[in-house]
């Protein structure tokens, strides 16, 4: 059996989940052991409550690794594990990285920049050109712009860079065969004709509340650095922005209007000690000045 189908497996499993499944794996000497081990070396290794466990075990004897695969297989999507040697490095050295990554067009270099921006779903005109046009800079000079599909500052972002000639990477909070908002459906097929759309949630997993934050940990992890533009107090943006200083990633804020809430977010970044940018300069600016590499690409697109 393949790894990544015993992972698929695993995570299969009804209340299982990625850290007991990593724990059984570490136990039982991999992934493909694990999900062959008898069900007493379960017991044995005891990663879950009794309860938890035998429901596990019960689905076990119903679930097909294989099977999994090739339904994903068949509707064009792909994977990768956080073994195999081309899972993003940025990634890998977060904590509680993805055991697996289902993908659907081509993972972009690692030997440039990856810089997210983010921000509120109710965008004003101003964070909607901002974040455009920052994206699309960066999109030029050959990074990777990375966000999450959503309305607002996400789309802007996926947009510029796309108008800018460049890749951009859409981190998903539901299955890699769905796209939430419907309406960005033709979005989400440009990003995958030009760049990378990624979960770590299987094929048919729906979008729920619960999965946007979780999927955060990813798009913060993916990046070398993140720009907020726009953002509530308490929003899903801040809470990236904070899960990027968690990873030693370098988060920047655009400024903007205090006077309507989607400031204010931003004005609790600056009073924190985030660096103001409002565009392509003062990124690369921040990020030589946080230990990156003087390396070409903080100049420009990298040749490597």
């Amino acid at each position: 059996m393949d790894p990544a189908h015993a992972w698929m497996g695993l995570l299969a499993l009804p209340g299982l989940g990625r850290q007991r499944a990593r724990q059984l794996a570490a136990a039982l000497g991999g992934p493909v052991p694990a999900w062959e081990a008898p069900d007493a070396a379960w017991r044995e290794v005891g990663a879950a409550p009794a309860g938890v466990l035998e429901r596990a075990l019960e689905a076990r004897r119903r679930i097909d690794p294989e099977a999994l695969a090739g339904s994903a297989r068949a509707m064009g999507i792909h994977w990768l594990t956080w073994e195999d040697p081309a899972y993003p490095r940025r990634l890998r050295e977060v904590a509680d990285p993805p055991l697996i990554l289902y993908y659907r067009g081509r993972l972009p270099s690692q030997a440039v920049p990856w810089v997210a921006v983010v921000g509120s779903r109710r965008a004003s005109a101003y964070g909607t050109q901002v974040a455009f046009r920052l994206a699309a800079d960066m999109a030029a000079a050959g990074w990777v712009v990375v966000s999450g599909l959503a309305v607002g500052i996400d789309g802007a972002a996926h947009r510029g860079a796309l108008a800018g000639g460049g890749v951009t990477v859409a981190v998903l909070g539901h299955g890699p065969d769905r796209v939430y908002p419907e309406e960005h459906r033709p979005l989400a097929a440009q990003v995958a004709a030009r760049g990378w759309l990624v979960s770590e949630y299987p094929p048919g997993t729906p979008a729920e509340a619960f999965r946007f934050p979780e999927r955060n940990r990813i798009l913060a992890g993916l990046c070398d650095g993140v720009v907020v533009v726009e953002a509530a107090p308490r929003s899903g943006a801040l809470v990236t922005a904070d899960l990027a200083l968690d990873a030693g990633r370098a988060v920047m804020a655009v400024p903007g209007p205090v006077t309507r809430r989607q400031g204010q977010g931003i004005l609790e970044l600056l009073r924190a000690g985030a660096p103001p940018v409002a565009g392509l300069e003062d990124v690369k600016a921040v990020l030589a000045g946080q230990g990156w590499p003087d390396s070409p690409w903080i100049g420009g697109a990298s040749s490597s």
